[in-house]
C-alpha cells in the first residue's frame, strides 16, 4: 500500500488547495510531515540542501526583476499612451478599438510579461471607452482579458522563466521558441476581431469621424512614432540582448528593470512614492512565488524519495499510452486544473512530477515548455477562477456583469485550444 503513498499525497494536496488552504503551506507542510514519517529527521537535512540549491539558481533572479519591470511600466503611463494612440490609429476600421487593444496587449506582453498589470491597465482605460462607443460588452471584455494574457507566452514571460527552471532547460531557448507561436496567436486574435466586426458591424463600430480628424490635426504620425519608440527600445534591450547572446535572461531582466525606471523618469512619473509602491508590490508577488517554490521543493523531494516518478512511469508503461497519449493526458489535466488553481501552483506541483517522464519518453522539453505555457495562458481565462476575469471584473464599470466576461472569453478560449492542438500537430512551429 505504501508504494501508492506519493499518489495519495499528490491527490490530498490538490483537494486541500481546492478547499482554499494556502498553497505554499499546504505543499510544504504536508510534504514535511510525510517526509519526517518516512525518512525520519534526516529529511530536514535533505530539504535544507535542496532549498539552498534552489535559492542559488541564478535564473530565478529574473523573476523579481521582470515583475519590477512590469509594475514600473504600469505606473509610467506608457500603456495608457499606447492605448489612446492605437485607438485613434485603428479608429477608422470596424472593430478598430478591439484591434488596438490586441496590438497594445502584445506590445505590453513583450515589454513586461505581467498579466495582472496589463489586464487592469487596459480594463481601466479601454473598457469604458469601448462600451461608450457601442461595442458589445462581451466582445470588449473578452478582447481585453485575452489580450492581457499574451504576457504568458510572449517573452519576456515570468511563466517561461519558471518553466525553464522547473524543466531544467535554457530560458533563452524557451524565449526564442515562444516568439513565433506568440506572433501567430496575436494574428489569430486580430483575424477573429476583423471577422466578428464584418459579421456584426453594429457591435464593433468605427470611431467618430470628428475625433479622428481632431487627432490627425494634432499630428497622428508623429504621435504614433513617439509612442512606439519607448516600448520598442525596451523590447530590443531585453529580448535583443538575449537572442544576440550578449546577456543571459537574468542579466537582460536587470537591463529591463533599469530601462523601465529610465522610461518612467523620461515620462516625468518617477518619484519616491511611486518607487515605494513598486517595491512593495514586487516584494509581495516575489515572496508569494518563492514561498510556493519552497513548498514545491519539499513536495518534489518527498515524491521522488517515495519513487512516485517511477510509479507513474510504470502505470504509463502498463497502460501502453505512448508519448503522445501521455502528453494528451498531461495537457488535459493542466487545462482542467487551470479552472481552479493558479498557474504558479500548476508549474510547481504538476510539472516537476511529469518532467522526468517526458525525458524518459524522449520528448523535447523546449516543445513541452511552450505547450504548457499556451495551456497555462488558457487557465487565466477559464471560469470560474480565471485570474484575468477577476482582474477585469475588479476595474470594470457596473454594467459589466460576470456573465458578459464569461461569454466574451469563450471564443478566445476555443481559439487557444485549437492553437494548442496545432502546436502539438506541427511541432516545427516551435522547434
Amino acid at each position: 500500500m505504501i508504494e501508492y503513498l506519493p499518489l495519495f499525497l499528490f491527490a490530498l494536496i490538490f483537494v486541500l488547495i481546492l478547499f482554499g488552504f494556502p498553497v505554499a503551506f499546504t505543499l510544504g507542510g504536508l510534504s514535511v510531515l510525510v517526509g519526517i514519517w518516512i525518512f525520519d529527521v534526516d529529511f530536514f537535512y535533505l530539504l535544507s540542501l535542496r532549498v539552498y540549491g534552489t535559492m542559488q539558481n541564478f535564473v530565478l533572479l529574473a523573476v523579481p526583476l521582470f515583475i519590477f519591470m512590469g509594475i514600473t511600466l504600469e505606473k509610467s503611463g506608457i500603456a495608457e499612451r499606447l492605448l489612446e494612440t492605437m485607438a485613434m490609429f485603428f479608429g477608422k476600421f470596424k472593430g478598430g478599438l478591439a484591434l488596438s487593444v490586441i496590438i497594445v496587449g502584445a506590445l505590453l506582453a513583450a515589454s513586461t510579461g505581467i498579466v495582472g498589470a496589463t489586464v487592469v491597465t487596459m480594463g481601466l482605460i479601454s473598457l469604458p471607452t469601448m462600451i461608450k462607443r457601442g461595442y458589445s460588452v462581451s466582445l470588449a471584455s473578452g478582447t481585453i482579458a485575452s489580450s492581457g494574457t499574451l504576457g504568458q507566452i510572449i517573452p519576456p514571460s515570468v511563466v517561461l522563466v519558471l518553466l525553464g527552471s522547473v524543466l531544467n532547460v535554457s530560458v533563452g531557448d524557451l524565449f526564442l521558441a515562444a516568439v513565433l507561436p506568440g506572433l501567430i496567436l496575436v494574428t489569430i486574435y486580430v483575424l477573429y476581431v476583423i471577422v466578428y466586426a464584418r459579421v456584426n458591424p453594429e457591435k464593433a463600430p468605427t470611431m467618430p469621424a470628428e475625433e479622428l480628424r481632431e487627432f490627425r490635426e494634432k499630428g497622428l504620425n508623429t504621435e504614433v512614432i513617439v509612442t512606439f519608440i519607448f516600448p520598442f527600445l525596451l523590447i530590443i534591450a531585453v529580448l535583443g540582448s538575449i537572442f544576440a547572446g550578449i546577456a543571459s535572461p537574468t542579466e537582460a531582466a536587470g537591463v529591463g528593470a533599469f530601462g523601465a525606471v529610465l522610461l518612467t523618469a523620461f515620462q516625468k512619473k518617477l518619484n519616491y512614492k511611486m518607487l515605494i509602491e513598486v517595491a512593495r508590490e514586487t516584494t509581495l508577488l516575489t515572496s508569494m512565488v518563492f514561498m510556493i517554490l519552497v513548498g514545491a521543493t519539499a513536495f518534489s523531494l518527498v515524491f521522488r524519495g517515495l519513487e512516485g516518478d517511477k510509479l507513474l512511469l510504470e502505470i504509463i508503461s502498463n497502460a501502453n499510452l505512448g508519448p503522445y497519449g501521455f502528453l494528451l493526458i498531461v495537457m488535459l489535466v493542466v487545462f482542467i486544473v487551470g479552472f481552479f488553481i493558479d498557474f504558479i501552483e500548476i508549474i510547481f506541483i504538476i510539472v516537476p512530477v511529469v518532467a522526468p517522464i517526458f525525458v524518459s519518453l524522449g520528448i523535447d522539453l523546449i516543445w513541452i515548455g511552450i505547450l504548457l505555457a499556451v495551456n497555462l495562458q488558457t487557465s487565466f481565462l477559464t471560469p470560474p477562477f480565471g485570474f484575468a476575469l477577476f482582474y477585469l471584473k475588479g476595474v470594470a464599470p457596473p454594467e459589466v456583469q460576470t456573465i458578459h466576461l464569461y461569454k466574451g472569453v469563450i471564443p478566445f478560449v476555443i481559439i487557444q485550444l485549437l492553437f494548442l492542438v496545432a502546436l502539438i500537430l506541427l511541432p516545427q512551429l516551435i522547434i
